[in-house]
Parts: C-alpha cells; structure tokens; sequence
C-alpha cells in the first residue's frame, strides 16, 4: 500500500468539488482555516462551476481532479463537499501520477468512491471532514490536520457513551482499515472499484435512509461476501434514519447486528466517524489495531 508523504508547512493543499456545486462564501472559513495551519491553498480552474446540482459539468470535475492529481506540488487534495457525483466520472480518472506525486484524498460520503478507487490502486487515503463542513466541529477539522502532518491517532470510548452498548462484539485485530458509505459500497459491488474486505477492518456509516434499506444492503454485502473474513466491523454514524408508517421493528444498528449475529469478530458501533458532528479522521489502506473489550472500544494508527 502506498502511504502518501505527510505534510509539513508551507506545503501546497488543492481543493475541488468532484460532486455537488459550493459557492466562494461556503469555501472561505475553510480557505482561512488551512492557511491558519500554514498551508499553501490551490483552488481547482473549476471549484465554483455550476451545472444543475453539479459543481460543473462531468468534464469539469474529472478535469479539477485530474489537475491536482497531476501537480507536482500538491501534497494533499480536499474535497469541497459531498452530495453526488464521482461516480459520474471515477472510471475516467488517471491515477498514473499518483504514484510519481502521491497525495492524500481527502473526504468522505460520496467521495466513498474515490476512497474505493484508490484501494483498487493500492493507495491510501483519507475518510475525513470537508470544507464545507470546516465550521461544524473544531476537533473534527483538527484530527484531520493532525492526520496529514503525521500525528499518532488513537480512538478510546467506553460503551457506556452509546445507546447500542449491548450490540458490541468483543475481540481484536490488525488490519488495515477501509470502507465508507454504505450506499456507496452497496452501489460499488460488482464494479472494477469494489473493495475487496477480506481480512480487513471494515468501516461503515450512512445518512438519511430508510430502515429497510438498512437491510437491503446489508444483506446484499452479507451475500455477496463482504462480511465472511474480515478482521473487525466499525460502524459509524446512522444518522436520521427514516421509517415507514409500519415500523420497520429495529433501528440501523439493531439490523446489522442481527444480520452479523454469528460473527466472530469484535464489532463496535456510534464510533465518531460520518455523518455526524464529531466526524474524526480514519485512514483508510492503512493498519490499525482494533480492540473492543467488555467495556471500551480502542482503535489505534
């Protein structure tokens, strides 16, 4: 696996939108923020194109990408937001000079599809909070900083800070992390970016869907395979989940443990990565000790 070089200040930071349309006043906190790090800042030709819901047409965003992936000089590329949008144009994207100039990618939600990408390519990236969302949580924005220039990273919580204390599996394991969206790696089955999860620890997390597609796709993943040989399960946020007027009898986590029941392998839940407030940053590619006990949930870089 291909480790990208951690930063140091005075290095170059690129910025495009690869999905959903940003404006310049959603892009300034951000701006301000990497250069208070003592970051260089280099806006993609494209960043504020508009087309529809898109940051610009599918030939713009492929190029904003493809343009930082290139640059000798950008040491790290940031996604300006989620939405929809890299699966448009991901099978387009030259990874050939990501390996003369290997750069973290960094975001998570949608560019799940990026994140898959490079997995396929063997390169590491980043899962993380985005520009758009600088503002939201000071420690959020700050672990991903902490990531780049090469700070240890260590995760600790007892269950007794979650509701669904009672799902956890205890166990550990060493391997590297990888995943996402679970929309996003439900979508990518199948496809020449589908991860392949065996013996490794496998992160998941979603928004804003309904409970029975919980189920849908957990099941699909579970029949395709995904959950045979992994090294540990972390689930991220499940964050406002939908339901139907007949209820669909267990909330997100509830139907993946049931789905997981005979698993071996420590599971934990509400860890502090997704689409949640406290969004940390989790290198994806990279191994990591993974260890629920009766009572915490450590995760270690």
């Amino acid at each position: 696996m291909l480790l990208p070089p951690f930063l140091k200040k005075g290095d170059l930071i690129g910025i495009a939108a690869t999905a959903r349309k940003i404006s310049a006043d959603e892009m300034q906190l951000a701006i301000k923020n990497i250069e208070f790090q003592g970051f260089r800042v280099l806006l993609s030709n494209n960043l504020y194109a508009q087309d529809n819901q898109f940051a610009g047409n599918d030939k713009q965003r492929l190029s904003d990408i493809q343009q930082l992936i290139d640059h000798k000089e950008v040491k790290a590329i940031l996604i300006a937001r989620g939405g929809y949008g890299n699966m448009r144009i991901v099978d387009n994207i030259n990874w050939t000079n990501m390996k003369k100039y290997p750069k973290w990618i960094v975001g998570y939600s949608d560019v799940t599809v990026l994140h898959s990408a490079l997995l396929t390519q063997n390169i590491a990236s980043l899962h993380a909070t985005m520009p758009l969302n600088f503002a939201v949580d000071k420690t959020a924005t700050q672990s991903l900083f902490n990531v780049l220039i090469g700070k240890p990273t260590l995760f600790s919580y007892s269950y007794e800070q979650s509701e669904n204390k009672k799902l956890f599996k205890t166990g550990k394991g060493f391997a590297p992390v990888i995943g996402g969206n679970l929309s996003l790696l439900y979508a990518l089955q199948g496809s020449k970016t589908d991860i392949n999860t065996k013996g490794k620890i496998l992160f998941i997390e979603d928004l804003d869907e309904y409970l029975y597609h919980i189920d849908r796709m957990i099941l699909s993943l579970k029949r395709a395979g995904k959950f045979d040989h992994l090294a540990g399960l972390i689930v991220g946020g499940m964050s406002d989940m939908k339901d139907n007027v007949i209820p669909f009898g267990q909330n997100a986590q509830e139907i993946i443990s049931f789905h997981l029941k005979e698993k071996k392998y420590p599971i934990c839940f509400d860890f502090p990565a997704g689409h949640i407030t406290q969004n940390k940053a989790l290198p994806l590619g990279v191994k990591a000790a993974f260890k629920v006990t009766e009572n915490t949930v450590h995760l270690e870089y």
